[in-house]
């Protein structure tokens, strides 16, 4: 049996797939730092382009990318920056404001449970120990447990500094040669099916930019929806919980359940009632209808041509092989892997075996 040129270039790609996803799979806590870095490299080299061409080339390009890395670092910053102000804030208040709330809620729901034979009761003297023992206002005993745990998990802490270092280098020497190394990897493709090869990435390079353009369209715009509903509802940190939760949207369901957990938990702390909960709840479940069924159908999912079932799927899929790793990379190689099934079945359509 004789296989075709064109199923002969599948088998070639769905080989180099299932090579790459097992050096993925088992290199994944070394190989994390350098795929961050490349991500990062790719979505920042256009900048770096148009700043490198903007006095017709005279710009070293080693100037250029310093420019560009300490934007992204100082932005980077500036988002940390926003949210350690809210846990300054409100691990003191929350210290004082936990027991009450549960003394609170366990009157309120008691007689109403009892009503239909449930029998609850809240142990608001074991919360206020623990909440004591956790949420200290005098930082001493917590600063001491985490140098106490920096000693026993060494190499932990160790991997994070080491992170921390290593993608700002990696993505510097990234930016700087990245033209370089990708003409490298072109040489790599045999000279037959180069012209298939460049066809390919150029589609690939066209849905990634497309969907790196519209999250950022839709991390924008829930950034601003979010500060300022929350600030017409009265809370004193809507803009730091607002931006934050529509710049983690960048990592889908995730992003939306952390900035929830901290506008409920500063609507909590502000309020001290249900309004705080019912505003929260409101605000962020019409963000969320918003986001899932206008913002990123139609700023995102159109232009990459995933549907939203696809979307949960490949965040799941790629989470369970690859863990973290696999979450970061879920959508830009499922959009690289929706050109090649296009591809696939295009090549199917057209092929004897589906014409008979």
């Amino acid at each position: 049996m004789q296989f075709t040129s064109t199923q002969k270039r599948t088998a070639t790609w769905c080989l180099i797939a299932a090579l790459v996803i097992l050096a993925l799979w088992f290199l994944g806590p070394v190989l994390t730092p350098f795929v961050v870095a490349a991500v990062l490299a790719y979505a920042l080299t256009p900048v770096v382009d148009k700043l490198d061409n903007l006095d017709l080339g005279r710009m070293p390009r080693v100037l250029a990318v310093l420019i560009v890395e300490f934007l992204f670092l100082l932005v980077l910053l500036s988002i940390v920056l926003l949210v350690v102000p809210i846990f300054a804030k409100e691990l003191p208040l929350l210290r004082e404001q936990v027991p009450v709330l549960a003394d609170r809620l366990n009157n309120a729901l008691g007689p109403w449970l009892a009503q239909f034979g449930i029998k609850v009761s809240l142990d608001v003297a074991s919360i206020k120990t623990f909440v004591v023992k956790y949420l200290n206002a005098n930082f001493e005993d917590a600063f001491g447990s985490v140098l106490s745990s920096v000693k026993l998990g060494g190499s932990v802490a160790l991997a994070i500094i080491g992170n921390a270092v290593l993608i700002p280098v990696a993505l510097f020497l990234l930016l700087k040669d990245w033209h370089r190394f990708v003409a490298l990897a072109i040489e790599l493709v045999p000279p037959k099916m180069r012209a298939s090869f460049d066809g390919f990435m150029e589609e690939a390079d066209s849905v990634l930019g497309q969907y790196l353009r519209g999250q950022l369209l839709v991390m924008g715009v829930l950034a601003v929806y979010f500060s300022v509903a929350l600030a017409l509802f009265g809370f004193d940190l809507a803009v730091p919980v607002g931006v934050f939760t529509g710049l983690a949207f960048f990592i889908p369901y995730l992003g939306f359940g952390l900035g929830l957990i901290l506008a409920l938990l500063a609507g909590i702390l502000q309020f001290g009632s249900l309004y705080g909960v019912l505003v929260v709840a409101g605000v962020y479940g019409a963000g969320q209808l918003v986001e899932s069924f206008y913002l990123t159908p139609r700023l995102v999912g159109e232009r990459i041509g995933l549907h939203p079932l696809a979307v949960i799927f490949a965040l799941l899929a790629f989470g369970q092989l690859l863990g973290f790793l696999g979450v970061l990379i879920a959508l830009p190689a499922s959009a690289v892997l929706l050109v090649a099934i296009r591809r696939v079945r295009a090549g199917y359509m057209t092929s004897r075996l589906y014409q008979g």
